[in-house]
């Protein structure tokens, strides 16, 4: 869906100013695609697509859990037999609808948080928050905000489970938070330019800053290359400048080095849109049936995302359009081929699989919420984004449903709540002990 912006301010110290409300989060430009009419100021790409789309900001400084010790990197770590033992004691004790809840991110307005949907979140027991829309609040007034909601967060055994909170904060035209305390973060190309050492400096600070703000997980880098010759033809990324370089060698250093400046800081990353949106037209977020009949499982726009994955990468976005050298039949984000095959089995991805925008996103129209949510899961997806908070019960039920009618569904579901959790006890969420 389309947002409306105000051009940014000529000054560098002026925070980037779009305050519209996101109507359809359809990931205007976080998500997959940018949602905004190339040209203007836009806040997040996912906003656009998102009725009210929020995005949280995280800690105010790298905090390693409990049981866990500080990487070189400064990201919060633990031993695997730590982590595993605290999953294993949360796990144990969900109840299916806790389990359920920890499968869904939903979109919540970074500058007002629309209490209906904070309540829809909470009665799901929904696990993950993305903070979307535009503010210009700052750091400070983003905390108090997302402090405000995470006390809403499931307990298991009288101990909270944390929330996950997350947004856009690629830079350039995808940049939700704004504000006193944010920088005012170039875009992809402009950041493409800079040496990776420099960019890594550069995202170890705007990582404190997300930190501060209270978000724990930034949906970036993007690690799509569209080649010089489509450039702005490729409307999702090309048209926004989000791309760090139009072959794969330069996207590669550059999302390798934004992924490492974040680690370093304790903010997790979101490598995003496997298995690429360089080669498509369309953007998902807002028109249906975008294709790609170029990329292959061995193609080397590939390579960005293997080397983050092999970095260490804690979650892999997965697109919505179809890549027909892959899977003709299916949508990536439904995709076993795309996401057990290719991602899980060819480049062994063990973290976590969320997806774009499939709450309101035009790429999915055709499909009713439940379907989307059984199909995604179904294909090996463990987070299902949606800016649309509306349509997680119906996606809930479903899945719960499902669980109770097929074993083997539901020991996936268990695997993918199983991710989610590791993930939330190497950011320090989870009270084990």
């Amino acid at each position: 869906m389309r947002i409306r912006v105000r051009r940014r301010p000529r000054s560098r110290r002026t925070a980037l100013r779009a305050g519209v409300p996101l109507t359809t989060l359809a990931f205007a430009v976080a998500g997959c695609g940018a949602s905004v009419t190339p040209g203007t100021t836009t806040t997040s790409l996912r906003d656009t697509a998102a009725t009210r789309g929020t995005q949280s900001p995280g800690a105010a400084s790298p905090t390693p859990s409990p049981t866990g010790t500080a990487s070189a990197t400064g990201t919060a770590r633990t031993t695997p037999t730590a982590a595993a033992t605290c999953t294993d004691q949360i796990l144990s004790g969900m109840t299916t609808a806790q389990r359920v809840g920890q499968l869904f991110m939903g979109g919540i307005n970074a500058a007002k948080p629309d209490q209906a949907q904070l309540r829809i979140l909470r009665d799901n027991h929904v696990g993950s928050v993305m903070l979307t829309g535009r503010s210009t609040a700052g750091t400070a007034a983003t905390r108090k905000i997302v402090d405000g909601f995470r006390g809403q967060a499931d307990r298991v055994g009288g101990k909270q489970v944390g929330l996950l909170v997350a947004t856009d904060q690629e830079g350039g035209k995808v940049q939700v938070l704004n504000g006193p305390g944010f920088s005012a973060m170039p875009n992809g190309v402009t950041q493409g330019k800079k040496s990776p050492t420099m960019l890594r400096a550069e995202a170890a600070i705007w990582a404190q800053q997300l930190k501060r703000a209270g978000v724990d997980l930034n949906l970036a880098p993007v690690a799509d290359v569209v080649p010089a010759s489509l450039g702005t033809r490729n409307i999702p990324i090309g048209s926004f400048q989000r791309e760090y370089g139009n072959t794969p060698d330069p996207v590669t250093s550059h999302t390798g080095a934004f992924a490492a400046g974040f680690k370093q800081s304790g903010v997790l990353t979101t490598l995003k849109h496997f298995p690429g949106l360089g080669q498509v037209i369309g953007n998902t977020d807002t028109t249906a049936n975008v294709v790609d009949s170029v990329t292959t499982s061995s193609s080397a726009s590939l390579d960005p995302f293997k080397a983050g994955i092999q970095a260490g990468s804690p979650f892999v976005m997965v697109s919505s359009a179809t890549y027909n050298k892959i899977d003709a039949k299916h949508i990536a984000a439904f995709s076993p081929t795309v996401i057990g095959q290719l991602l899980r089995g060819q480049m062994g991805f063990k973290g976590v699989v969320i997806s774009d925008d499939i709450g309101n996103a035009v790429a999915v129209r055709s499909f009713t919420p439940a379907q989307r949510a059984l199909d995604f899961t179904s294909a090996g997806g463990d987070m299902i984004l949606t800016v649309r908070p509306d349509v997680i019960p119906a996606m809930a039920q479903a899945i719960q449903t499902r669980m109770g009618q097929d074993a083997s569904y539901k020991a996936k579901v268990d695997a993918s709540v199983r991710r989610i959790l590791d993930a939330k006890h190497n950011a320090g969420l989870l009270q084990c002990g």
